[in-house]
């Protein structure tokens, strides 16, 4: 009845598709046992509020006048960016004072009700990809909030109040300016006001402007488990390697410098990390020197992600050493004109990204090589004229993806 459709690169479940006929019996046991209700396009009428939640989905006309009991609502959902915008919000702010998840992403609203801050009860505020300009003051009052959702919105500035939010656990602020992330610069944070060091309970930070002030308070954070820094600079890197020393439970880091010529430089012990990106020229010889790539150092580290890198020589030698690794990124992180994956390398491969490697002309896989590897991309390699030799040994390989490849490469 629940059927898996897809795995992350750690094995998890990250998708599944549900059976028509169980979510029918899901959805009438929520009605009857009050736990929540839906409201489509084609439903008339009052929506009967006995439930404490309620998910809008595809809905083309206002709909305040038809709520029953609404000051029972705990949870709002919107699916779409159908729903009327601000009339619904400001009523639900003034009748549903117990509000606990606020979801609104999508939304064409421009703005939301100095209200909102009459919601002591919220842990979850949603303005994701929404039209949203500007984070009111009276957010410091949401006293119990977990979590702050304002991704590719369109606030840029947050108040200085946000830092009195001392529950905060995930906070997500990124703009996102190339959405095909292609550039160098395809995102933006926020600078972060003063009293950073206040937020103790943060556990997710997405993303950080790197400024002096910001930094010199990152080091207080250690509660965070996923942390993205840009606009780094390499007179940033010692100060930042002070800091993740301090976060004992990392597991996700995102760097990136302030430009493609910055040099990023973190020699630093992180033995929780699973997950790392790193976009910007790395010191010569990091591979090799710094604790991130070594065995020890590297023993949890399952993805790992290297943009404009401008390496100058093979990097599968070093990483080799991170056995464990199950997916494996270079865009345009490699001069080279070769790499030779050896027997025995990255046992637990299972996706490979060989992306803008301009010089690349040479692919080898060795028998043995990347035994479990089920996905491997080919983005826009256009030195690269002949099939990868060995490339039969991939026995375990479900998707071949070539992109943007050269037409020899093609006919061969």
């Amino acid at each position: 009845m629940l059927q898996l459709v897809e795995r992350n690169g750690f094995g998890r479940m990250k998708k599944f598709r549900m059976h028509d006929i169980l979510r029918e019996l899901a959805v009438d046991l929520c009605h009857k046992n009050c736990f929540g209700v839906t409201r489509e396009a084609n439903c008339g009428g009052y929506v009967e509020m006995d439930g404490r939640r309620l998910v809008l989905h595809k809905l083309n006309k206002d709909i305040q006048q038809s709520f029953s009991s609404i000051h029972r609502l705990r949870t709002i959902v919107t699916l779409d960016n159908n729903m009327p915008s601000f009339t619904l919000l400001l009523l639900l702010c003034k009748e549903s004072r117990y509000m606990t998840v606020l979801e609104l992403r999508g939304l064409p609203i421009k703005t939301i009700p100095e209200a909102i801050g009459d919601l002591f009860n919220l842990r979850h505020l949603g303005l994701r990809n929404s039209k949203v300009k500007m984070l009111l003051r009276s957010i410091e009052k949401l006293s119990n909030l977990l979590t702050l959702d304002l991704f590719a919105s369109g606030i840029h500035d947050l108040p200085s109040g946000i830092v009195k939010l001392k529950k905060l656990r995930h906070l997500f602020v990124e703009k996102v300016i190339d959405p095909y992330w292609k550039g160098f610069q395809c995102s933006s944070g926020m600078y972060i006001p003063n009293g950073l060091g206040k937020l103790t309970n943060l556990q997710t930070l997405q993303a950080l402007e790197a400024q002096d002030d910001s930094l010199r308070h990152l080091g207080e954070l250690r509660q965070l488990r996923s942390l993205r820094l840009l606009n780094v600079k390499q007179m940033h890197c010692g100060r930042i390697g002070e800091s993740l020393l301090q976060m004992r439970c990392l597991s996700n880091l995102y760097v990136n410098a302030s430009d493609e010529n910055e040099v990023l430089l973190l020699n630093v012990l992180l033995p929780s990390l699973q997950k790392l990106s790193l976009r910007g020229r790395l010191a010569e010889g990091a591979l090799d020197e710094s604790p991130l790539f070594q065995a020890v150092g590297g023993q949890n580290l399952y993805s790992l992600i290297l943009f404009w890198s401008q390496l100058r020589e093979d990097p599968l030698p070093s990483l080799s050493q991170l056995s464990n690794l199950t997916s494996l990124q270079f865009t345009r992180a490699y001069n080279g004109e070769q790499l030779t994956f050896l027997m025995g390398w990255f046992p637990k491969l299972k996706i490979l990204y060989l992306t803008d490697l301009p010089n690349l002309n040479r692919l080898e896989i060795q028998q043995g090589a990347m035994a479990s590897l089920e996905k491997l991309f080919l983005v826009n390699l256009n030195n690269m004229t002949e099939v990868p030799p060995g490339i039969e040994f991939l026995i375990p390989l479900k998707y071949l993806a070539l992109y943007e490849i050269t037409s020899d490469f093609l006919t061969l």
